[in-house]
C-alpha cells in the first residue's frame, strides 16, 4: 500500500502533487457504543469529538466510521473515528488513506498511553505499538510503524492483572475535572499538525 501511494504521487502532476500534500488524515481510536464513550481507552473519539464541537462542525457516518473534514487555510483535514472496534482500526485507516490519496506523512493517529501519566503529550513520527491494540492492526495492515501517532497519558493506576478493566473503565471524578483542559490542547495539537508540519508540532507540544 505504501508503495502504491508513492507511485501515485510519482506519477501526480504539480496542481495534483500539491492537492495531495495538502490533505491530512487524523484516526482517533476507540470502541463504538455508548458503554465505551467516557472510557480511557476512548480517548481518541474523545480528542475528535471536542475539536468537532469547538470547530462547529459535524460528524457523518461514512464507510468505516464517522467521518468529518475540517478545512484550515487551504489544507483539508479528515477526521475520522472508526466503527471498527479497536482491534481492526487499521480497516479503516487504510481505506481512507487510499480512498483520499493521502500520503502517510501527513497521517496522525491518536491514541491512549498506560505507560504516560494522565493527560501527559507524546508525539512521534513513528514506534513501536506499545502493546496497542490498535496500533498493532495499523502497523499490520499499513505494513510500516512508520506513521506519526499522538499518544494521550492515562497512567497506569491499576492493581495487578486489572489493565483491561481500567483502560475500558469511566475516568474518574478528578480526571474528569482536568480533562476539558487537556482536550482543548488536544485540539490544537491536530490544528498544528495539518498547518505547521509534525515537526513543529513536536516541538511545540511534546511535554505540555
Amino acid at each position: 500500500m505504501i508503495k502504491w501511494l508513492n507511485n501515485l504521487f510519482t506519477k501526480a502532476k504539480p496542481a495534483e502533487k500539491r492537492d495531495i500534500m495538502n490533505k491530512f488524515l487524523v484516526v482517533g481510536l476507540g470502541n463504538i457504543g455508548v458503554e465505551y464513550a467516557n472510557t480511557r481507552h476512548n480517548i481518541g473519539f474523545k480528542v475528535l469529538d471536542f475539536l468537532v464541537k469547538k470547530e462547529g462542525i459535524t460528524f457523518e457516518t461514512s464507510k468505516f466510521g464517522a467521518k468529518a473534514e475540517l478545512k484550515l487555510k487551504g489544507k483539508k483535514i479528515f477526521l475520522l473515528k472508526p466503527n471498527t472496534y479497536m482491534n481492526l482500526s487499521g480497516k479503516a485507516v487504510k481505506y481512507w488513506m487510499e480512498k483520499e490519496n493521502i500520503p502517510l506523512q501527513n497521517i496522525l493517529i491518536i491514541a491512549d498511553d498506560l505507560n504516560l501519566s494522565f493527560g501527559t503529550i507524546r508525539i512521534r513520527p513513528k514506534g513501536s505499538d506499545g502493546g496497542h491494540n490498535g496500533l498493532k492492526n495499523i502497523t499490520l495492515l499499513l505494513n510500516t510503524q512508520e506513521y506519526a501517532r499522538f499518544r494521550f497519558g492515562i497512567s497506569d493506576e491499576f492493581k495487578k492483572g486489572k489493565q483491561i478493566d481500567y483502560v475500558l473503565a469511566n475516568w474518574d471524578d478528578l480526571e474528569q475535572t482536568m480533562l476539558a483542559e487537556r482536550l482543548d490542547v488536544a485540539s490544537d495539537i491536530i490544528n498544528s499538525f495539518g498547518l505547521a508540519g509534525l515537526e513543529n508540532t513536536m516541538t511545540l507540544f511534546n511535554g505540555k
